[in-house]
């Protein structure tokens, strides 16, 4: 009889025990639910750079910048926003100065590196401006991120930001570049990554392009393959004792 009353209560005992288990489970996932609810969620934020004007354009120039920060209650255009990531442009407005009309210079995802206002005389002594950019749009090392480890693509677009032309490969880097006033055109030197590795080193091709300002289009290369064959084929001097 005894056996059979402990044996009972241990049955008791268990199923209260769970219950109580149970509802603290229950409780706990609430409380985690109430506070994930409350936690401040990550956004994507969009800020505005200072004011670009030139005098020589009929456009000023606002950048942009795209970045992931904390959301706050007191999130308002009047604060100062920091965000975890280093700011870096990922997009141009045009905002023409007279009639108010604006551009977006790009329609993708990316970060521009650089960019230039070129002014070249051409023949008849008109002045020819153009935007000159080194941009980064593609994630060519994988690491999921864009930055000066990947490739640099150049793009040139009118003063407006529009007609946007990319004029280096992809998958190219662009490593300096110079102005041909006397041509209205520019040579930009670049470097492939021909050895399939995801970098841009000393061990790639690099090359020489030539673009015209006047008529933006993919540029040519200017050491052909003929030049670097007459280039290896040449010896090098003997070193003098």
């Amino acid at each position: 009889m005894m056996k059979k009353y402990i044996f009972g209560s241990m049955v008791i005992t268990a199923i209260v025990a769970s219950l109580v288990v149970a509802c603290d489970s229950r409780g706990n996932r609430q409380v985690e639910a109430v506070k994930a609810e409350n936690q401040p969620k990550s956004k994507e934020n969009l800020s505005y750079g200072d004011l670009i004007i030139k005098e020589e354009s009929y456009y000023l120039m606002i950048p942009v910048y795209l970045g992931f920060g904390e959301q706050t209650k007191d999130d308002s255009l009047s604060i100062s926003r920091s965000y975890k990531q280093e700011a870096k442009i990922n997009n141009l407005i045009f905002y023409h100065k007279q009639n108010g009309g604006n551009n977006v210079l790009l329609n993708k995802s990316a970060v521009i590196n650089s960019f230039d206002l070129l002014e070249v005389k051409t023949e008849d002594k008109k002045t020819q401006r153009v935007w000159f950019y080194r941009i980064i749009d593609q994630d060519t090392n994988q690491d999921k991120e864009l930055n000066e480890q990947d490739a640099i693509g150049g793009y040139i677009s009118d003063l407006s930001g529009q007609n946007l032309t990319q004029v280096t490969p992809t998958n190219s880097q662009i490593v300096n570049w110079f102005i041909l006033p006397s041509q209205n055109a520019i040579l930009i030197k670049i470097i492939y990554d021909t050895n399939k590795d995801k970098k841009f080193t000393s061990e790639d091709k690099s090359n020489y392009l030539r673009v015209s300002l006047g008529k933006p289009e993919m540029g040519k290369e200017i050491i052909n393959e003929q030049v670097e064959k007459q280039l290896k084929s040449t010896k090098s001097p003997s070193a003098k004792n």
